[in-house]
C-alpha cells in the first residue's frame, strides 16, 4: 500500500519557482495588501491591545499545579498548553484537562494554530494506556482527547484514538469520552474506526467559514469537514453526539456564520460552539476585529434557533470549554 501524500507534497508548484512558506500568516510570502483584502477589512496589528472582556486570572492555583505535574510526569501532551489556551487555568482548577496524542508535532501549518509543525516522529504504542491511567487518577467525569494531523501514518492516526478510548472505557468506566479529531482526510474507514470504538461525543472543528478556509485551513476544505461529520453521524446514530467549532475574527460576517451554522445542522451537527480567535504569534493570521459579548450571545439565539442541542459562544470559548456540561451525564457503568 502506498503511503499517503503530505500536503506540502501535494502542494508542489509546477513552475520551476521553488515554494517557501515563510510563516502560517504569510503563505508563500503573500504580500501584506493581499493578505489584508482576503481577510476582509484592515488587520489588527500585533501588539494590539485587547478589550477588557479577555482579562482572564493567570495559572497557578493548587490544583492547576497537580495537574501540570501529574501529566509532565506522564510524559503526555495536552492542548491546553500546545495551543495556548487562555483558559487553561480555569479548567486545570477545576481537573479536567484535554489530552493531544501522537505527539506535539503537526503535518500542517494552518495559520491560526499554535501547535509547531514539521515531520513527527512520536508514536507510542502505550500512549492511550497510559492517557487513561491519567483520567483515572485526575477522576475525570468528562475525557476530552484530540491531537495533531498526521498525515504520515497510513490511517491519519485513527488506530491511536480508538487504543485511547477502548483504555478509558476500560479503566475509567463512568467517565465519558469526547473526542476531538482531523478529517482523517476523508477517509470513511479510519473515521468508522474511531466511532466504532464507542466516544460518546465526536468532534470536529470546521474551524472558519468557507471562504478562509484556503488561507486559514490550507491542507483542508470545508466540503470534506462537512462530509466527516455527516459520517460520523451516520454510522454512530443515537450512540454518539455530533459537535464542531468555528473561530470569529477572521473577516467573516454575521451572514457567513449563520449560513455556515445552517449548513453544519444540514449535517447532523448537535452541539456547536463559537469563539473569538486570538493570535498566537506575529507568525500566524493577523486579527481583523474583536467580537463584542453582545454580539456572540446574538450568535448563540441564531444557533439554538436553527436547531442545535447546545451552544457556547463567547470570547473566550474554546472547543473543549466545558465539554462536560455541553452533553448530559452518562450512566454509571457496571461490571462484571
Amino acid at each position: 500500500m502506498t503511503a499517503p501524500a503530505t500536503p506540502s507534497a501535494s502542494a508542489e508548484p509546477t513552475t520551476g519557482r521553488e515554494h517557501k512558506t515563510r510563516s502560517r500568516a504569510n503563505p508563500g510570502g503573500v504580500a501584506t495588501d493581499a493578505l489584508t483584502r482576503d481577510l476582509g477589512g484592515e488587520v489588527r496589528p500585533f501588539k494590539d491591545r485587547k478589550p477588557s472582556w479577555f482579562k482572564v486570572t493567570s495559572p497557578g492555583g493548587a490544583n492547576y499545579m497537580a495537574v501540570r505535574h501529574k501529566i509532565k510526569d506522564a510524559g503526555l501532551h495536552t492542548v491546553c498548553e500546545e495551543a495556548a489556551c487562555p483558559n487553561i487555568g480555569e479548567c486545570w482548577e477545576r481537573g479536567t484537562a484535554t489530552f493531544m496524542i501522537l505527539g506535539d508535532t503537526c503535518t500542517r501549518r494552518c495559520g491560526f494554530c499554535n501547535v509547531k509543525t514539521g515531520k513527527p516522529t512520536f508514536n507510542d504504542p502505550l500512549e492511550g494506556a497510559k492517557v487513561a491511567a491519567q483520567v483515572k487518577r485526575l477522576g475525570l467525569r468528562h475525557a476530552v482527547v484530540t491531537s495533531v494531523d498526521r498525515d504520515d501514518l497510513p490511517d491519519y492516526g485513527a488506530g491511536a484514538f480508538v487504543r485511547t478510548i477502548r483504555a478509558i472505557k476500560h479503566q475509567a468506566p463512568n467517565c465519558r469520552v469526547e473526542v476531538l479529531t482531523p478529517d482523517f482526510r476523508g477517509q470513511e474507514m479510519p473515521l468508522a474506526r474511531v466511532i466504532e470504538a464507542g466516544p460518546d461525543v465526536f468532534n470536529h472543528n470546521v474551524e472558519v467559514v468557507p471562504r478562509l478556509y484556503p488561507l486559514a485551513c490550507r491542507g483542508s476544505t470545508f466540503e470534506r469537514s462537512c462530509r466527516v461529520l455527516r459520517s460520523a453521524k451516520l454510522i454512530g446514530g443515537d450512540r454518539v453526539v455530533t459537535k464542531s467549532g468555528l473561530m470569529v475574527g477572521l473577516g467573516e460576517t454575521r451572514e457567513e456564520l449563520i449560513e455556515t451554522f445552517h449548513t453544519l445542522r444540514g449535517h447532523g451537527v448537535q452541539v456547536l460552539t463559537v469563539g473569538q480567535y486570538l493570535r498566537p504569534t506575529r507568525d500566524h493570521l493577523p486579527v481583523v476585529r474583536y467580537w463584542h459579548p453582545d454580539e456572540f450571545a446574538d450568535l448563540e439565539r441564531a444557533a439554538y434557533a436553527l436547531g442545535f442541542e447546545s451552544v457556547a459562544a463567547g470570547p473566550l470559548v474554546r472547543s473543549s470549554y466545558h465539554a462536560d456540561l455541553h452533553v448530559p451525564a452518562r450512566a454509571a457503568a457496571t461490571t462484571g
